[in-house]
C-alpha cells in the first residue's frame, strides 16, 4: 500500500516570458550572472571560471521514509547510479508524464525497428515506460520535483503470462539547486540537472537522444572530481555519532608508471577523531570580535576544515608507508553511508543522509553545464 504524499508535484515558474528562439542563451546568460554568487568559494579542478561553496551546512538527518513512496526509495537506495548533467528541460510539465511515457515507448519501438542499439541482455520483445514523479524529495522552494523513469519489458521467448520486469532505470533531480539561478531561469524551462541511470548504456542513449529532442536540453557526463570526493569524505564522516560510517575506505591513484592504486581504510573511531580535531569551535573564533550565531556556525563545515581532515589522514598513511598521497589523486570515498566513484558512480546506503549528497551533487551538475 502506498503512502499519502504530503507535498505537490509542481513545476516551478517564474514571470520572465521566453522565446524558444532564444531559449538557449537565455538560460546560458542566466548561469553566467548566477556562478559565483556565493560569498566563500574555492576553485573547482578544470573549471577555473567556476567554483564549488567553500562552505555549507553540515549534514542534517532526514527521515525521507516518511515522505517518499517506499518502492521508490527502495530503488533509490539499491541501485548503484551513473550520473550525468542535463541542461534545462524547455516546456517540461510534470502534469504530462503520462503522456511522455507513451512517447518514450513509441520512440523506443521506433529505434529498435530502425536497428538501433537499445537491446539490453537477453533479448527483449517490447518495453514499457513508466515516468512518475518521486514526492518528498524537494528541500527548497525553487527546487523541482523529481522525476523517475522505469522502462520494463520481458525476454523474447517469455511466457505470454510472464510479467514484464524493469531492465533500465534513471531519475532526474534538483535539490537546493542555486536559488539565484532557479529563479533566473524563463518561465517556460524546468531545471532537473543531475541525471542517475542504471541498466544498458544503448537504453541510457536513447532516453537521452529522446529528452534532447523533445525538450531541446543537452547532457554530458559528471565525474565527482577530487574536491567533491573529499567533500564527500569528510561530510559523511561528520554523521558518524549518529550513524556509524562502519569504516572510512578511499582509493587512490599516484601518477607512477606503471599506475599505483593505493586502498587506505581507516577505523571509523580514527576517523571521528580526526575530524572532530580539525572542525572549529564558533566560541573560539566570536572571542574578541563580533558575535556570531553560534547554532549556524556550528552546522557549517568549511572547505578549510576539509582538507585538514584530508592532509590528516595523509599524514598518518605517509608516516606509517612513507608514501605521499598528495602526489595522487583520490578516485573513490566509500563508507556505510554511500560509496562515489570520480567516474561518476554514486550509491547511496542510507536514506538519512541522501539529501546532504544529492545536494553537493546538484551544485557539481550546475557547474559541469555548458556555458
Amino acid at each position: 500500500m502506498e503512502r499519502h504524499q504530503s507535498s505537490a508535484t509542481r513545476t516551478p515558474t517564474n514571470s520572465v516570458v521566453a522565446e524558444r528562439r532564444s531559449k538557449s542563451k537565455s538560460y546560458r546568460q542566466s548561469y553566467r550572472s548566477c556562478v559565483g554568487a556565493a560569498s566563500r568559494l574555492c576553485f573547482t579542478p578544470g573549471f577555473t571560471a567556476r567554483r564549488l561553496t567553500a562552505s555549507r551546512r553540515a549534514p542534517k538527518s532526514h527521515n525521507v521514509t516518511e515522505k517518499v513512496n517506499p518502492q521508490q526509495l527502495a530503488l533509490l537506495m539499491k541501485t548503484e547510479w551513473q550520473l550525468s548533467y542535463v541542461t534545462p528541460l524547455y516546456q517540461f510539465r510534470h502534469t504530462q508524464l503520462k503522456s511522455y511515457s507513451r512517447q518514450l515507448s513509441a520512440f523506443i519501438a521506433a529505434e529498435k525497428q530502425q536497428g538501433l542499439a537499445v537491446e539490453v541482455e537477453g533479448g527483449q520483445s517490447s518495453f514499457r515506460v513508466s515516468i512518475s514523479v518521486v514526492q518528498g524529495m524537494v528541500e527548497a522552494d525553487d527546487d523541482a520535483e523529481t522525476v523517475l523513469i522505469q522502462i520494463h519489458s520481458k525476454p523474447l521467448f517469455a511466457r505470454k503470462d510472464e510479467p514484464q520486469r524493469p531492465v533500465w532505470s534513471g531519475w532526474l533531480t534538483c535539490i537546493n539547486g542555486n536559488p539565484d539561478y532557479l529563479r533566473s531561469l524563463p518561465e517556460d524551462f524546468t531545471c532537473l540537472p543531475l541525471f542517475c541511470s542504471s541498466g544498458a548504456e544503448g537504453l541510457s542513449t536513447v532516453v537521452k537522444s529522446w529528452f534532447q529532442q523533445t525538450f531541446d536540453c543537452c547532457f554530458g557526463p559528471l565525474e565527482i572530481n577530487h574536491t567533491s570526493l573529499q567533500w564527500l569524505a569528510a561530510l559523511w564522516t561528520n554523521c558518524h555519532t549518529e550513524s556509524s560510517i562502519q569504516h572510512l575506505k578511499m582509493i587512490w591513484t599516484l601518477p607512477v608508471v606503471p599506475p599505483l592504486q593505493v586502498t587506505y581504510t581507516v577505523d571509523p573511531r580514527d576517523a571521528w577523531e580526526l575530524w572532530r580535531s580539525v572542525r572549529k569551535d564558533p566560541r573560539e573564533e566570536s572571542k574578541g570580535g563580533e558575535e556570531v550565531e553560534e547554532e549556524e556556525e556550528e552546522n557549517s563545515i568549511d572547505i578549510e576544515e576539509v582538507m585538514e581532515f584530508m592532509q590528516g589522514l595523509k599524514g598518518h598513511f605517509y608516516r606509517h608507508f612513507r608514501l605521499d598521497l598528495s602526489a595522487g589523486s583520490l578516485k573513490q570515498v566509500t563508507t556505510a553511508l554511500g560509496s562515489a566513484k570520480y567516474s561518476g558512480k554514486i550509491k547511496i546506503s542510507n536514506s538519512r543522509y541522501m539529501i546532504t549528497t544529492f545536494t553537493l551533487l546538484t551544485e557539481c551538475a550546475l557547474l559541469k553545464m555548458p556555458l
